[in-house]
């Protein structure tokens, strides 16, 4: 068997036509993908178990959530593998999903600059070969896709190989060729953000939100070029935003094309395997934050997964609740291969065959920069719960929002739904305590809280930049927030 799983680095998983985007907005963001999809089958509920990028690919690539790998953020101990399969006695029960998958006979190929970015040395177990560049992440489609279609021109028609495709386009900033960065210049934007909601936005302070758009960006603090704006003052500034970032898309999509063209020429299409996901979305708007991922709510856990594997006959759209690290043990089934009784995911594959397939009743995911947060979901409601602010005005512990009257999680509802709070709150330490009886002690993400998710902008410089724009209260009350926490995370 052949696999093809194309990794879009940020990309949300309502920005795919198949995931209705093209008939809400008018906008033909991703053919490829959407031709894909026509074959196979979108998981349109599927949600990365942890965020970012990061902890998202551990997971992914342990077969185990964050809890039990380690890995819940980008800074710290929560950045640190657990070194309990990563050696030359690798636990059986857990290996690495690219280790496993050739310890069973396929060769194993990335073009992916991922390890380098993050320091990330463990990701490179298991790979047979790794195509990189020096430019960590800061590639465009066309650089990561160059290489792979020339591997593939050699390479496509041998049998057994999981190749592993990894494009950053859509992580900010944007920076994709001008014609594609502004294709969707002058076409009418998604109903989010709307007017109301760019207004209210304008009150919320932090890194990435709509009067700090910049802060981090490289050492210092203004837009990298023009086609970005410097805030997100306006509907229009909030629409070039999305612009920007769909033409990116549509970018990777088109390279995906060539991808999929050359396989058909070499007459193996029909006998490859596609699979396109991402490691989390961002945020538009969704809690004061723009362009970025900074909060484990639904725009940013919330992925694409669209697999078209030959032979098996569901077509269509599947909303059933699943993870990322579901896909471990589903390939496992799909590849007739055995599935590690120490991975967290549950296949999928009756989904892929046409069978009843439930998913899980509620899932649970951590986000661990910007803040460090943890969210449980059910089909129609979600409840966050804050373990530290970061430089962001989130003063309730818990945010509780309905998904079907609230999909982009806009009304706080933790003081006026007590019921519906408890009952999720509940699920959260239920979940607590299953990964807690699984070893996964102590909570990771919760031996972050001390060192404050800080990494990319620190307390000093968000006080400096409050009050050196007029912001004073606010800088007030930021000082103020942090010093409740935990003193030692203020660093003046």
């Amino acid at each position: 068997m052949r696999v093809l799983y194309i990794d879009i680095d940020c990309c949300r998983a309502d920005h795919l036509g198949c995931n209705g985007y093209r008939a809400s907005t008018g906008r033909d963001v991703t053919p490829t993908i959407d031709r894909i999809a026509a074959e196979g089958m979108t998981f349109a509920g599927c949600h990365t178990s942890n965020s970012p990028c990061l902890p998202s690919r551990a997971a992914l690539f342990t077969g185990r959530f964050g809890f039990q790998n380690g890995i819940v953020a980008h800074h710290g101990p929560g950045e640190r593998l657990r070194p309990n399969n990563i050696s030359s006695r690798q636990d059986p029960d857990r290996p690495f999903l690219v280790g496993h998958l050739r310890a069973h006979g396929l060769r194993t190929v990335a073009f992916s600059s991922f390890h380098d970015r993050h320091q990330a040395w463990w990701w490179t177990a298991g790979w047979d070969e790794i195509h990189t560049n020096r430019k960590r992440g800061q590639e465009t489609a066309d650089e990561i896709a160059g290489p792979a279609l020339a591997w593939l021109e050699e390479n496509a028609t041998s049998d057994g190989w999981f190749v592993d495709v990894h494009m950053w386009d859509a992580h900010s900033h944007y920076r994709a060729p001008k014609e594609w960065l502004t294709k969707f210049f002058g076409h009418p934007a998604p109903q989010f953000p709307d007017a109301e909601a760019v207004e209210r936005n304008l009150s919320i302070y932090g890194p990435r939100s709509a009067r700090d758009l910049w802060t981090g960006h490289g050492n210092g603090e203004t837009r990298p070029d023009t086609l970005h704006p410097e805030g997100v003052y306006s509907l229009a500034d909030a629409k070039r935003l999305i612009d920007l970032y769909d033409g990116s898309i549509a970018h990777v999509d088109h390279w995906v094309g060539r991808i999929v063209d050359l396989l058909e020429r070499k007459g193996v299409l029909d006998e490859t395997a596609i699979i396109v996901s991402a490691d989390h979305g961002d945020s538009f708007g969704e809690h004061g934050q723009y362009m970025d991922h900074g909060i484990a709510n639904v725009a940013v856990h919330n992925i694409p997964l669209v697999i078209r594997w030959p032979g098996r006959p569901a077509r269509g759209r599947c909303d059933a609740l699943v993870y990322n690290v579901d896909l471990c043990p589903t390939l496992c089934d799909l590849l007739g291969i055995p599935t590690p009784a120490g991975w967290d995911g549950a296949t999928f594959v009756d989904a892929l065959d046409g069978n009843p397939f439930d998913g899980w009743p509620y899932l649970v995911y951590d986000h661990g920069i910007y803040t460090f947060s943890r969210a449980v979901r059910t089909r129609d409601w979600t409840l966050i719960a804050m373990l530290h602010p970061g430089l962001y005005p989130y003063d309730a512990p818990f945010l509780l929002h309905d998904l079907v009257a609230d999909p982009h999680q806009q009304a706080n509802l933790a003081d006026e739904r007590p019921d519906k709070r408890g009952e999720l709150a509940a699920l959260l330490a239920e979940w607590r305590l299953g990964q807690v009886r699984k070893g996964g002690v102590p909570d990771p993400l919760e031996e972050m809280v001390p060192h404050g998710p800080f990494i990319y902008y620190d307390p000093a410089r968000m006080d400096a930049r409050l009050r050196r724009t007029g912001r004073t209260k606010e800088a007030d009350e930021l000082r103020a927030r942090l010093a409740g926490i935990r003193k030692d995370t203020w660093r003046a």
